[in-house]
């Protein structure tokens, strides 16, 4: 890499930091960066996993706070998405890239549409249950399954699954927005984490550009926490729905 492309990548990975803790799918910024600069998109993908692990480290950080309200719910969507993130990371060195990668826009436009409706349908929900029923503040079943496979998706590909997993706890709990999103961000650690452990040992990485991502996103993350805690739940749903439309758009291009 010329030091100008070195300099985009650092650039992109302060973005994709940002990203994380905001509107969760940084891989759409940093990935695309990465193949443009020469990178083959298999070690593109596996680098930029690695690369952005100290953004959702950083980012986590940031929303300590929110997490410690529901360290129950904390730990279950650790365990799910770092178990399905093993799933998805072998699904990446065992197939050709072309195979999910055909319906990755897809999977990013129906869960913007989630995220976009989540409120009404919470509602629905809501009105359904028993009069003086609970809160649902904990993970069932189902929704444990959904963010099982949310973290196959994050280890494999990873753009957009920050807002599955927003659109998974949205419909499956009742947790204030502000937590839903830190959970978000917690959801892209476990993913990123434990497929980066496997990349490292498995994998063909780029370290030039790891180490250009890591500086950049360890920066981005902390930041976005600070940001994504005062932005207006609606704003950021909007912005939400918004950068997921535009990510599946540039996928298909």
């Amino acid at each position: 890499m010329t030091p100008l492309e070195q300099l985009v990548v650092l650039l992109a990975g302060l973005g994709a930091g940002i990203l994380t803790s905001t509107v969760g799918i940084a891989s759409l910024l940093s990935f695309p960066v990465l193949v443009a600069v020469g990178l083959p998109p298999v070690v593109a993908n596996a680098s930029n996993t690695v690369g952005l692990t100290p953004g959702a480290i950083s980012g986590s950080w940031g929303y300590r706070s929110e997490l410690r309200e529901h360290p129950r719910v904390a730990a279950v969507v650790l365990a799910t998405c770092a178990v399905g993130s093993v799933v998805g990371a072998v699904l990446l060195l065992a197939l050709p890239a072309t195979v999910f990668e055909s319906v990755v826009p897809w999977l990013i436009l129906g869960t913007c549409l989630l995220v976009g409706v989540q409120p009404r349908l919470s509602a629905l929900l809501r009105s359904r249950r028993s009069e003086g029923a609970d809160d649902r503040l904990h993970v069932s079943p189902v929704t444990g399954f959904f963010a099982t496979v949310t973290g196959v998706y994050g280890g494999y590909f990873g753009a957009g699954s920050g807002v599955m997993m927003l659109a998974v706890l949205g419909l499956g709990t009742d947790l204030p927005f502000r937590v839903a999103n830190a959970l978000k961000t917690l959801a892209v650690l476990a993913a990123n984490l434990v497929a980066s452990v496997i990349f490292v040992f498995a994998a063909d990485l780029d370290w030039r550009a790891v180490l250009l991502l890591a500086a950049g996103s360890v920066v981005g993350g902390y930041a976005g926490a600070r940001v994504g805690r005062r932005l207006p739940p609606t704003l950021l749903r909007t912005g939400i729905v918004v950068a997921g439309l535009v990510g599946a758009v540039l996928l298909w291009n």
